[in-house]
């Protein structure tokens, strides 16, 4: 392990603590783009409580090895920025890819989704998922599919018993 001075053990704890402690990390490389650009980038990043900052390779690489993180270190190189979101993975995601889409120079290095290292393809289908919204109201609505169909059953029989009433009602009148 590298030796750090005491003035940089602080910044390498708090890039430990948010490696572990958020559920979905990116690293980015932002070179090239512009000042109101990357200013764009983190209002995204500020209203989606994402936290996002420039970080030094050596002090992420160090911190990756203490939290005990394996395959950051290929991408470790140029410039790299850290997108950390500690609650929705979705979110940090979906803003990271719709803004390289629309930004060619803000290059998607890798993620670390609860501890495991994922690649640029894994980021881009966890930002086509829907919002944790959805996804609840489509399993709540899969939940009560089948209870509103035994309701249905049930309307049906009842609804079949005052069908054959009435039948038998109008038959007699008709005798």
């Amino acid at each position: 392990m590298a030796v750090i001075r005491p003035e940089k053990a602080a910044k390498v704890a708090e890039l430990k603590e948010l490696l572990t402690s958020s559920k979905c990390t990116i690293l980015v490389d932002f070179c090239g783009l512009t000042v109101a650009q990357d200013t764009e980038l983190r209002r995204k990043m500020r209203e989606a409580g994402v936290k996002y900052g420039v970080v030094k390779n050596t002090m992420l690489r160090i911190a990756a090895e203490e939290a005990g993180i394996e395959g950051l270190e290929p991408v470790l190189e140029h410039n790299t920025a850290i997108a950390a979101a500690p609650e929705d993975p979705v979110a940090v995601a979906k803003i990271i890819c719709e803004f390289a889409k629309a930004n060619e120079k803000l290059v998607v290095k890798m993620g670390v989704l609860d501890g495991k290292v994922i690649s640029v393809e894994e980021i881009k289908a966890l930002a086509a998922l829907p919002p944790k919204e959805v996804l609840i109201a489509k399993m709540l609505g899969s939940m009560n599919a089948p209870i509103s169909g035994f309701v249905n059953v049930l309307q049906g029989t009842i609804r079949n018993v005052v069908y054959a009433l009435e039948a038998v009602r109008q038959q007699k009148e008709s005798a």
